[in-house]
């Protein structure tokens, strides 16, 4: 009799507390298991089981998080009001110091991310940080990834999304832009020019031509390059293309 009612006991006392003792774990977690408040093990993936009521277990996912910095307002090294703001990709790398040496790893990568970004945009020109990015992108991943270290957590990338400039910065880069444009046209109708006068001299020193005659011929190039243009032969090049038709060949 006293055989049967331990056996009832022992059935109500696994009914109970089993499901206390086992945990599971996904693939992508990891239970961090304290035993009376300190550091016991990690855990998982899978199944494991625990000493009810003397072990807690904290879950840790290891997939990578992604997180906006929210924009943050700073001045350039060139002295240019800006509002940039960036995304930080990271996972745990270390669920054991992610769990024990920071109290929130989120908050804090989070912070740690928004101040990196103030100093490192501080320190750079409004033009590198627009035409350069990739460069401050680097500089951004090495310094938030050797601050998140400690605590366990890998930052696998940091991407600067937009910079927002005041519009009469906005206009003054238009302005830089266009003349820049206007720059390279003139260096192109210059370099065309160029060639063209090469060519008349080429064609000069063909016809035996006079200084004149040179003059005259880039004239009409240059009336050809107009609509509707009547072209007006003064004397002197109609004598000298009679001269020329009319004088002996050797």
């Amino acid at each position: 009799m006293d055989f049967l009612v331990l056996i009832f006991w022992l059935i109500v006392l696994v009914m109970f507390v089993g499901p206390a003792a086992v945990r599971i774990a996904n693939e992508y977690e990891r239970g961090v298991v304290f035993r009376l408040g300190r550091f016991s093990s990690v855990k998982g993936p899978g199944l494991f089981l625990i000493i009810p009521f003397i072990d807690r277990v904290v879950k840790v996912d290891l997939r990578i998080v992604t997180m906006d910095v929210p924009p943050q307002e700073v001045i350039s090294e060139d002295n240019v009001p800006i509002k940039v703001d960036a995304v930080v990709y990271f996972k745990v790398s270390d669920p054991q110091k992610a769990t024990i040496d920071v109290e929130n790893f989120r908050m804090a990568t989070s912070q740690v991310s928004q101040t990196t970004l103030r100093t490192v945009t501080g320190s750079s020109s409004l033009d590198e940080i627009l035409t350069n990015r990739e460069k401050v992108n680097e500089r951004l991943h090495a310094i938030i990834d050797e601050a998140t270290d400690p605590w366990g957590i890998k930052v696998t990338s940091v991407e600067v999304k937009h910079v927002e400039i005041p519009s009469n910065m906005q206009r003054a880069i238009a302005k830089q832009a266009e003349a820049e444009r206007m720059r390279r046209a003139k260096i192109i109708l210059a370099e065309g020019e160029f060639q063209a006068s090469q060519k008349l001299k080429e064609a000069g020193d063909v016809l035996g031509a006079a200084p004149i005659a040179l003059r005259y011929l880039e004239t009409l190039t240059d009336a050809a390059k107009e609509p509707n243009t009547t072209v007006l032969f003064p004397m002197e090049m109609i004598s000298f293309v009679k001269d020329f038709i009319e004088k002996p060949k050797k």
